[in-house]
């Protein structure tokens, strides 16, 4: 299954358009924070149901409004894009595994998911238009520690679908994926399988220490592409666990880099 959106008419390339949109955009997401922290999740919280069943309400909630803000972003021209494989996300015990070039990356992630669960930096739960989410969500607190590691573990033995960002921060411009060993430690102790998502962002926008309004001077086009899945346990065979993470690391650090090579070159030949 692909999703992707259809080609608009130049004049939403507009510059000063673009700007007031991505304003829009951001006002729009702040409300939307708020909004489920002082009304929804609060109706939530009352319909019946055990903790579970209110977790996954409030997962699919956000997941929901998440493609909704994608999709109204997209319509009002900041940006278009594309998705390869959606229909191979989502399955129990899965790990999704992303680069991270851009801010919305888990936006368009937990949009495509139901009810994935996600690692997310420490700062969200901070925040006031996020820490009602995350907290009502049972997202994983990305704070570094040993819990975290066994949380996200135990969340895959549970068949929890789960969304990582092995680089734990966004990617700078113009360098390589640096991928930290964490989340191969993860998938080695939980996952049933895991699966790469190789995300391309053309030209780069919203990245580490870049302001809202510093815009591109064209349009923005996501490539989001579902990868083949990979069994933990090939590497689980190779050794003790230290040297089991480590090869892991290597083969999906490997696999982006040479993923985001492939669709560098191709866009120089067009």
């Amino acid at each position: 299954m692909e999703l992707a959106t259809q080609p608009v008419s130049a004049r939403c390339d507009a510059y000063i358009w673009r700007l007031i949109a991505t304003a829009i955009s951001f006002a729009l997401f702040g409300l939307g924070g708020l909004c489920l922290r002082a009304v929804i999740f609060p109706v939530l919280s009352c319909l019946p149901g055990d903790a579970v069943r209110h977790r996954e309400r409030a997962r699919a909630t956000v997941s929901r409004l998440f493609w909704l803000f994608i999709r109204t972003m997209a319509r009002m021209g900041v940006l278009t894009y594309d998705v390869q494989g959606a229909e191979r996300l989502g399955r129990p015990g899965q790990m999704i595994i992303a680069n991270h070039p851009s801010l919305i990356d888990v936006v368009f992630l937990i949009g495509l998911v139901r009810n994935a669960n996600c690692v997310v930096k420490e700062s969200l739960w901070q925040n006031p238009f996020t820490r009602s989410p995350v907290r009502a969500t049972q997202y994983i607190s990305n704070d570094g520690s040993v819990d975290m590691l066994d949380n996200a573990a135990r969340a895959l033995q549970e068949g929890q679908t789960l969304i990582i960002f092995p680089e734990g921060t966004r990617t700078q411009p113009g360098m390589t994926p640096a991928f930290h060993r964490g989340a191969a430690a993860i998938a080695l102790r939980g996952a049933k399988i895991l699966t790469p998502v190789v995300i391309k962002v053309s030209p780069t926008t919203l990245t580490k220490a870049e302001p809202w309004y510093r815009i591109p001077h064209r349009r923005v086009h996501f490539s989001i592409r579902v990868g083949a899945d990979i069994d933990p346990n090939t590497f689980t065979a190779l050794g003790p666990p230290p040297k089991a993470s480590r090869l892991l690391n290597d083969f999906v650090h490997d696999y982006f880099i040479k993923e985001l090579a492939t669709d560098e070159q191709s866009e120089k030949r067009h």
